[in-house]
């Protein structure tokens, strides 16, 4: 399998690693920057480059493209790779908005070529983990999550709206709202209330957010989002669980289990080292790019896939809705 990549930054760095990790074939790359391209070819021995994605499917000869560009490209770059018929594992979020998304799933399915999202963390032990024992908690009647970065925030395109959308809540919200639907399995969202603004740096995206968003289970989701906040309950992705029979959390990763026998708590740990030597590391990027390689050559829906970001873009889309008008917004 030959794959490409759009994007030379930190992320497709990552992606590449995986790509190698994977005994895959790294083809080529393309980036508006030769600087750039240059480095990153001459790092992942890749010597087809190019300036726009048409270009390089001009030439043939790719089976996957790696999409992690600015947001406001994903769509773009996504949808012309899944028409030549080549498959596409893209950065989250998957789109600018939902309609984008929209747009990205039809054109996967219209075409057969497989459309995966980035969502990294289900991926991760430790989320495997507690989704597996979370079997234990009863029904979950509500959960936190957090998607903060602490006295941190990144700089470029990420703080302008016209590249990326949105800001935290786009970019590190989403990670913690995906992060609590898979744990919860998937249920469907049917309304969204949210407060986002800016307050610690003269951007013009959101560095600061809370939404509550109400699934179809009955659970309840309370999802924090922000760059350079003065503290945060826990680390990116970190999630808490609350069923009607007990306590779960990610990060660290246990569960609390009443013992009404004793009359007291039964603490089952993960065995999972907190905190990490590496929060985000290289292993959980190879499982997910191995992942994508494997639902292609199996000719599987990849999870998640086109419908799962979809569902995370319309949640995000009406999450910024309510904070602009300061009502609950229902989700279709």
């Amino acid at each position: 399998m030959k794959i490409a990549f759009t994007g030379t930054g930190y992320i497709n760095k990552i992606h590449a690693k995986a790509a190698q990790s994977a005994g895959v074939e790294l083809a080529a790359i393309v980036n508006h920057k030769a600087d750039s391209m240059l480095e990153f070819g001459n790092q992942f021995g890749i010597t087809r480059q190019y300036e726009t994605v048409e270009a390089m499917l001009k030439d043939g000869g790719v089976d996957a493209l790696v999409v992690s560009t600015p947001n406001y490209l994903h769509a773009a770059q996504t949808i012309v790779a899944l028409h030549a018929g080549v498959h596409v594992m893209v950065e989250k979020p998957m789109a600018i908005n939902a309609n984008e998304a929209v747009q990205m799933c039809a054109a996967a399915e219209k075409s057969g070529a497989t459309l995966m999202v980035a969502h990294c963390w289900r991926f991760d032990p430790d989320v495997l983990w507690l989704k597996e024992q979370s079997k234990k908690l009863g029904k979950i009647i509500r959960t936190k999550g957090i998607g903060v970065h602490t006295h941190w925030g990144p700089t470029g395109w990420f703080t302008q709206k016209e590249f990326a959308g949105g800001g935290a809540m786009a970019d590190m919200g989403i990670h913690a709202l995906d992060t609590a639907r898979f744990l919860l399995g998937d249920p469907k969202p049917v309304s969204v209330y949210a407060k986002i603004g800016t307050y610690y740096k003269d951007f013009d995206v959101d560095d600061t957010g809370v939404m509550i968003v109400e699934w179809d289970s009955g659970a309840t989701s309370y999802i924090e989002s922000g760059w350079w906040q003065p503290h945060a309950d826990g680390p990116e992705a970190a999630t808490q669980l609350y069923g009607s029979e007990g306590f779960g959390e990610l990060f660290p990763t246990r569960l609390e289990l009443p013992n009404n026998k004793e009359k007291g708590i039964d603490a089952l740990e993960s065995g999972f080292e907190f905190p990490r030597k590496e929060h985000c590391p290289q292993s959980l990027y190879d499982k997910q790019l191995k992942y994508f390689v494997e639902c292609i050559e199996k000719k599987q829906t990849p999870i998640p896939g086109g419908l799962e970001g979809l569902i995370n873009m319309k949640i995000v889309d009406a999450a910024y809705r309510s904070s602009a008008t300061g009502k609950v917004v229902k989700i279709k």
